[in-house]
């Protein structure tokens, strides 16, 4: 058994209200610089929809992940026979066009037109060429546009319904939308680590955040191809690529990052897991049903002695585990299993899970009372605006009983909270509800503080760096006390 640590994310997308506040914070603190001007470490969709870039879901056009081969796993995109043929070019790579060409605003035309009848405007300038441009696209472009036709009807998570459900999704009365915001998911098994022909990509062995060597990276860009979700980007100005390095500057300080800090919906959750790295192969070699199980049998109870004892003897800090077993993440993922984690078909073996969004049923008017369509203790989650197999497309594989158990639970524990605090359902058909949902009554009581009265230390579990310890196996730590750390195996170098 190889314990190791992970920092990984939980992101609650029922709490999530779409007001790109995490995007911005992003942007402003690291993609502000020249050559960074497309890139969004963060970014926030809305499905049904393309997202950014568009249709980056769509892996027959960018063979982005991994595929099951002759009993092995292989790279959609790349390979041994495949790297020197693609290596000034790569055919699935991502263009402008797949993006959006970013643009600025002439500002001082509003003060320096000349005297006129017309209202000056500032026109917009293209950030690439300096030239006027006419905007058609934007890293949002498709925000709200939940029954559009060009966005929301092109979704690739929409493969597989019948023609009625796609009708349906587009009705006027049906028509719902959600949020999904994403940053890179520091997976187990990155397929941008594995496609690089320089090395410049790695996982941080402390803790799991998949980094790039800005040193070593020769602008290849074959973990652009290779990352499903589209997560690196090419720094134009650099010939180097870049990718979200969850700030762990901020982490190394006890500090959340940026996004998470800053989010208004308090959807963010951020904590360590312990898991077993024999079982990666393994892992990303099961069929697709079978992934999620797989992927939560990886993740360790930090409170096994066996599995402490394990994480010791491999280097894991007292501290991490501590923090493991305080992880909210783990919660959420393991001990309540209501976290799924994005397109795990992908076979990444993605860190960041998301908890679905409790999209609302189909109601009808009863004289003046709005009545549900569905009879029971549940609703028929098949008959929800948005159906189950979209959503299972986009966070269980296509599994739609993952699914299902995952809002069920979240349904049970709406009611049994309503039970307690409105009183007009009650505590006898409340804890039915929870029996049925597999939820106990402290499981539910916990699901609730962590989603409605958590504080920010409930949210954000961060474990210490210890870098004094690191930097005292090489040098005295005084003369490094203003240094930052780049992990527990190489020292830390300083100067261009």
């Amino acid at each position: 058994m190889d314990v190791r640590s992970q920092i990984s994310m939980v992101f609650h997308l029922d709490k999530c209200i779409g007001c790109h506040t995490c995007s911005i914070a992003c942007k402003n603190i690291w993609t502000d610089r020249k050559g960074t001007e497309y890139m969004w470490w963060n970014n926030v969709e809305t499905k049904p929809g393309t997202g950014y870039p568009t249709k980056w879901e769509d892996q027959d056009k960018y063979k982005g992940g991994w595929e099951k081969s002759n009993g092995s796993i292989k790279l959609k995109s790349t390979g041994k026979g495949r790297i020197i043929p693609n290596i000034f070019h790569h055919p699935h790579q991502p263009s402008m066009d797949d993006y959006y060409e970013p643009w600025t605003y002439k500002y001082d035309e509003l003060f320096t037109a000349p005297e006129g009848t017309d209202q000056p405007t500032a026109r917009p300038i293209s950030m690439v060429t300096g030239k006027h441009m006419d905007i058609e696209a934007g890293p949002n472009w498709d925000d709200d546009l939940s029954g559009s036709p060009v966005y929301a009807a092109n979704d690739p998570n929409l493969k597989g319904l019948t023609a009625e459900q796609k009708m349906q999704l587009s009705a006027i009365e049906r028509l719902v939308f959600f949020y999904f915001p994403r940053i890179c998911n520091h997976c187990l098994n990155p397929g941008c680590v594995a496609s690089c022909p320089s090395g410049a990509l790695h996982k941080r062995g402390e803790d799991g955040l998949v980094l790039v060597d800005q040193e070593r990276c020769r602008g290849w860009r074959s973990c652009i191809a290779a990352c499903p979700y589209k997560k690196t980007y090419y720094n134009w100005q650099t010939g180097k690529s870049e990718k979200c390095i969850l700030c762990f500057p901020r982490i190394e300080s006890g500090q959340a990052p940026a996004c998470f800090h800053s989010c208004v919906g308090r959807i963010r959750y951020l904590g360590v897991l312990l898991y077993d790295a024999d079982l990666i192969d393994e892992v990303a070699n099961k069929p697709d049903d079978e992934l999620i199980d797989a992927h939560r049998a990886m993740i360790l109870n930090p409170h096994d002695p066996e599995v402490v004892r394990a994480a010791q003897s491999n280097g894991v800090h007292d501290e991490v585990i501590k923090s493991a077993q305080k992880s909210p993440v783990y919660k959420f993922v393991k001990e309540w299993g209501i976290a799924l984690p994005p397109h795990i078909e992908y076979r990444t073996l993605p860190m960041l899970f998301y908890v679905p969004p409790m999209l609302p049923v189909m109601t009808a008017m009863d004289g003046n009372a709005k009545k549900n369509m569905t009879e029971g203790l549940f609703p028929d989650f098949d008959k929800a605006r948005a159906p189950m197999e979209f959503l299972a497309n986009l966070f269980s594989g296509g599994n739609t009983g993952k699914m299902r158990y995952a809002l069920k639970k979240q349904m049970a524990v709406r009611q049994y909270r309503r039970a307690v605090t409105v009183g007009d359902i009650s505590q006898e058909a409340a804890n039915k509800m929870l029996v049925e949902a597999d939820c106990s009554v402290e499981q539910a009581e916990g699901i609730y503080n962590l989603t409605s009265l958590c504080t920010f230390d409930d949210r954000f579990v961060i474990p210490p760096a210890n870098r004094e310890e690191a930097i005292q196996m090489m040098r005295d730590p005084l003369e490094f006390k203003q240094s930052v750390g780049f992990g527990l195996r190489e020292e830390p170098e300083r100067g261009a």
